[in-house]
């Protein structure tokens, strides 16, 4: 049997090395360099000067891209072994670039790596696992929604090329990325899960008109934010940009999105744990009435209660993780599921009370506390929202079970009595033939 809480110690060193690293020299780049537009744009000066010295750190440590295969220029490290350096990394927003694990672009670096052609690898997987390119995920469509069965989008065959036809809604980072990766509609005729397929766009290809980039709500309205609202006017590739073959974006789509949604969860830890050190430093720091916050019985409870659920969630992350290691992602679909659920619940909770420990301090912007209260509804929305991962889940775990065979449950108290007392009548006609 096998079961332990422990990380073997060659692992745990490189653990200390990275969280060192991260706190010593990335955490300052976030307070310097503040914004998407720096993080994703590869033409701002920071890359250069300083992202690419740090990445070259990290390889040397060999620590680059651990989500990938070898043979793609990664560890290929476990979902367990990368939950424990996502804890970290999630502390900071750089952090993920500098250890080229940022999203989108790991995931569509594994799409690439599995279904693109040799071309396309050379062309564009390469410079993305370099970190000198960016990348675009374009699924989401604004009519639609989270349901795939409401897409309109579609690519249709005209010769050797497709065309790609439709809208698509918050295509984060299409600003600054090199090539999309669009889902579109191939088949209307046969349900989505097996009409949809993919195709590779490269950003400078006619046809991609951008509506507006969309802010996020602690952004002001009117200035570009990261998240494209596109237009694809008849948009033609050639016919090997199709990727995986037709009909296959959601078998694609598995390739990116179970990796994905675990590693948000991972890196929400490491928010959480932020604000949680952030809390009990001001409860230790600051008097009212004549004592410590740390000694009212509210932040107490405060303290007591992010204690407990951020021990509950990092187990639950890792537990995730686990299950994908030994069974795979399919496998652990209830338990990717279950995870993405608890992922806004958790960040919602915690920096709420962080927050407000802070007083008027924590609402204002000399405290991070308000935009990273925004990453709770961003969780619960990104890779699909709550309410569908509940149905998952409730379908995996109703798999396990069957209805009760009569007119009453099984756990019906009179039956279950009954059946019992047939069991050990001969018991229980010695002890009332004593009486």
């Amino acid at each position: 049997m096998a079961w332990d809480f422990s990380t073997e110690p060659e692992f745990q060193e490189k653990l200390d090395w990275i969280r060192e690293f991260v706190e010593t020299e990335v955490e300052p780049i976030d307070l310097a360099f503040r914004g998407e537009d720096a993080v994703y744009d590869t033409k701002h000066p920071v890359h250069k000067e300083v992202i690419r010295p740090l990445q070259e750190r990290v390889k040397e440590q060999g620590l680059w891209a651990c989500h990938l295969d070898p043979g793609l220029g990664g560890l290929g490290f476990g979902q367990v072994k990368l939950g424990l350096m996502n804890e970290i990394l999630g502390r900071s927003a750089w952090a993920p670039s500098v250890f080229g694990c940022q999203a989108p672009d790991s995931g569509n670096a594994e799409i690439l790596a599995h279904y693109g052609t040799d071309a396309q690898k050379e062309r564009y997987l390469e410079p993305l696992l370099n970190g000198e390119i960016r990348s675009c995920y374009s699924m989401t469509e604004p009519q639609a929604g989270a349901d795939p069965q409401q897409f309109v989008c579609r690519a249709y065959k005209e010769g050797d090329e497709w065309v790609i036809d439709g809208e698509k809604w918050f295509s984060s980072n299409l600003r600054w990325a090199s090539f999309v990766i669009v889902m579109a509609i191939t088949d209307p005729d046969v349900p989505v899960y097996q009409g949809a397929s993919m195709f590779l766009v490269p950003t400078e290809t006619p046809g991609i008109e951008v509506i507006r980039h969309t802010g996020l709500g602690s952004e002001p309205l009117g200035e570009p934010g990261g998240h494209a609202y596109v237009k694809y006017n008849k948009v033609r590739v050639p016919e090997e940009n199709l990727l995986g073959g037709e009909g296959q974006a959601f078998k694609i789509a598995q390739t990116r999105l179970g990796g994905g949604r675990i590693h948000h969860a991972m890196r929400s830890i490491g928010v959480a744990q932020r604000c949680f050190d952030m809390m009990c430093e001001r409860a230790l720091s600051r008097s009212t009435q004549g004592e410590q916050l740390s000694r009212k019985q509210f932040v107490q409870g405060y303290i007591a209660d992010s204690w407990i659920e951020l021990l509950q969630f990092r187990l639950q992350v890792l537990h995730a993780a686990w299950v994908i290691d030994q069974r795979g992602g399919q496998a652990a679909r209830a338990e990717i599921a279950g995870v993405k659920v608890a992922t806004p619940k958790l960040l919602k909770e915690i920096v709420w009370r962080a927050m407000h420990t802070h007083g008027a301090l924590g609402v204002s912007n000399e405290m991070p506390f308000a935009q990273l209260w925004m990453q709770a509804p961003i969780m619960g929305i990104a890779d699909g929202p709550t309410e569908v991962h509940k149905v998952t889940i409730a379908r995996q775990a109703l798999k396990d079970y069957e209805p009760a065979p009569g007119l009453f449950p099984t756990g019906h108290l009179p039956d279950r009595v009954a059946a019992a007392r047939d069991r050990f009548a001969h018991v229980l006609d010695l002890e009332i033939g004593n009486l």
